[in-house]
């Protein structure tokens, strides 16, 4: 068997302790990332969650309106169609 010479035993340690460190680190590194990406979509979705409550909130509000203007329209249409007109007419008195 002939000897081992300087870069067969340097491929060798390598192969035996530094391929494993190498290995460890980047898989530690790897599961951090994996972390990271998930604590970042967890917020993502709890930000588009606030957002669309945020939404929610806002169309109730608009559509309580419209009923509010509708029962006005509905229970008053004659005199806000008289309103209208007297607005048109800039000399007419309001009530």
């Amino acid at each position: 068997m002939e000897s081992l010479n300087g870069f067969t035993i340097f491929l060798l340690a390598f192969v035996v302790i530094g391929l494993p460190v190498i290995l460890g680190v980047g898989s530690e590194i790897f599961k951090s990332w994996i972390k990271h990406k998930e604590t970042m979509s967890q917020a993502l979705t709890a930000q588009t969650a606030e957002k669309a409550a945020q939404y929610a909130a806002q169309t109730e509000r608009l559509e309580q309106r419209v009923r509010v203007l509708e029962r006005i329209i509905t229970d008053r249409g004659i005199d806000v169609a008289d309103q209208i007109e007297r607005l048109r007419d800039d000399s007419a008195p309001l009530n």
